[in-house]
């Protein structure tokens, strides 16, 4: 299933559904506006956006504030993201694409979940708006509020580890767990928002910033297979990706998909690690850390 769209093709699909009769499967598509300093993204949205794109709430509908223990942006249980992707109006048949105005650092997280649910066919927009941009594509105003959908969310598609696994993981010989926060942080340099500043003892650094090239598009598939090759990340051993709340992880389970490697997720990510205070933090630059 492909996991990338080009602009172009997304902005040459929704010109070929334009006339579609009613109940004909769509192409539908979701902006997930969200940044760490600026997560309410609904202005950015209105002000302007892929035309027929409907908003999305990372922090409401992509995460469950209510549970306790399990990180900033614990997973949304099965029947809310059911909702969630019927308020969107997505139905089962549709094809979901995802965009942000971060290279897909947000969008990746809806992808993820939708995949998760076992939605058929979720895509990123390659490159985000930017890109879009860049195409001289239009941009729309204000709010769409689509017709209520019917698709179904079946979670268990794609492979997810909690805190014990990442302990195990970041631990063995075989397996690699890889930090997709920044640098610094992995090293424990600065922390602006977790209780402890480090990395999981034995995870590698990959910051998902990585991924991308400098216009925000992911990398080729060949280059990313060699970006996690020199990572030690191979497809005979398992790999599992974190972050500090588990939504720029998923954008590395998506590149390290694009690579021909399946990842599984650790979303409640350094953010649910550093407020366990039996668990060691290593600093420095080396997986195990400095001595």
């Amino acid at each position: 299933m492909p996991i990338l769209i080009d602009p172009i093709d997304l902005a040459a699909r929704l010109e070929a559904e334009r006339d579609a009769p009613a109940g004909t499967p769509r192409t539908r598509v979701l902006d997930v506006r969200w940044t760490l300093a600026e997560p309410d993204g609904s202005g950015a949205y209105r002000a302007g956006h892929v035309p027929g794109a409907v908003y999305v709430d990372l922090d409401a509908e992509l995460a469950d504030h209510s549970a306790t223990g399990e990180g900033r942006h614990p997973l949304p249980s099965e029947a809310a993201f059911e909702r969630a992707m019927r308020r969107w109006g997505l139905r089962d048949g549709d094809t979901a694409v995802v965009v942000d105005d971060a290279a897909g650092m947000s969008a990746a997280r809806a992808w993820w979940l939708l995949r998760h649910a076992g939605f058929g066919d979720a895509r990123i927009v390659d490159g985000g708006l930017a890109a879009w941009r860049a195409a001289g594509l239009p941009l729309e105003q204000g709010d769409v509020v689509p017709e209520p959908g019917d698709a179904t969310a079946r979670f268990g598609a794609m492979p997810v580890i909690d805190l014990d696994e990442a302990d195990a993981l970041g631990a063995s010989e075989g397996g690699v767990l890889l930090d997709a926060r920044a640098g610094e942080r992995y090293r424990g340099e600065v922390e602006p928002i977790d209780p402890r500043a480090g990395h999981i003892p034995g995870a590698v650094s990959a910051p998902a910033a990585g991924n991308v090239a400098g216009d925000g598009r992911f990398l080729p598939a060949e280059a990313l297979r060699a970006r996690f090759a020199s990572l030690g990340v191979d497809e005979d051993h398992p790999v599992a990706a974190y972050c500090g709340s588990g939504v720029n992880a998923a954008h590395e389970v998506a590149a390290l998909a694009i690579a021909g490697v399946e990842a599984a997720l650790y979303p409640g990510s350094f953010s649910q690690w550093s407020n366990h205070p039996e668990r060691p933090v290593a600093t420095g630059a080396s997986p195990g850390g400095d001595a």
